[in-house]
């Protein structure tokens, strides 16, 4: 795991099959209005909630996340997750990263809120609010509500920030369907990305 010098870092973790212009949009918008010197990407290795699904190679997806995120120096990839074995839990991997970086190091970490509310669901969550900054960002079709929250977790509503960011109602699987169908994703993915996936024949049937 590389070592950070930064105070401020934010971390988007996903599965990012494939990551698209939404992803890049929220991390930009994040590390600007939060004063963060580094926003790290960390993907999946096998999602807890995803495993009855089919996803792409961790290793795909970690190289279109380095295409897409290469020419932007304060944006960066981690294999922290892709690295070890089991179900990753989102706490665990703050507990990596703060073992890494230290304690000078202040975690950001950006959720959007359909992840806010399956938040009561997670592993320990409540531990996960206290170890480090948690930032939401706004999702199409999802609305904060931190009062539900505070009625599932209470005391945690004042410890999350709510961040609000343009929003693109773009996704992940609406991507993997369209390169199943022949459609194009032009400019719902960098075009390195897009490159990456017809070169590789990901996403197809067959």
């Amino acid at each position: 795991m590389h070592k950070v010098d930064a105070l401020r870092v934010g971390v988007i973790g996903g599965t990012f099959d494939p990551i698209h212009m939404g992803h890049l949009i929220i991390a930009e918008e994040a590390r600007t209005r939060l004063g963060l010197s580094r926003i790290v990407f960390i993907p999946a290795g096998r999602p807890p909630h995803k495993l009855d699904q089919e996803i792409a190679d961790p290793e795909r997806r970690l190289e279109m996340i380095r295409l897409a995120v290469s020419g932007n120096a304060h944006f960066s990839v981690s294999r922290v997750d892709v690295d070890r074995s089991g179900p990753c839990y989102s706490l665990d991997t703050v507990r990596l990263l703060r073992d890494a970086w230290g304690i000078d190091v202040d975690i950001y970490f950006l959720i959007g809120t359909d992840s806010l509310v399956e938040l009561p669901t997670w592993h320990q969550p409540q531990r996960l609010i206290r170890l480090c900054h948690v930032v939401v960002v706004g999702r199409p079709g999802y609305r904060a509500d931190l009062d539900e929250l505070d009625r599932l977790l209470p005391g945690t509503a004042s410890l999350i920030q709510l961040l609000h960011t343009p929003t693109l109602d773009i996704s992940s699987t609406e991507i993997k369907r369209r390169v199943r169908e022949g459609r194009s994703i032009r400019y719902l993915v960098p075009a390195s990305v897009e490159r990456y996936i017809y070169d590789h024949c990901l996403y197809t049937e067959g």
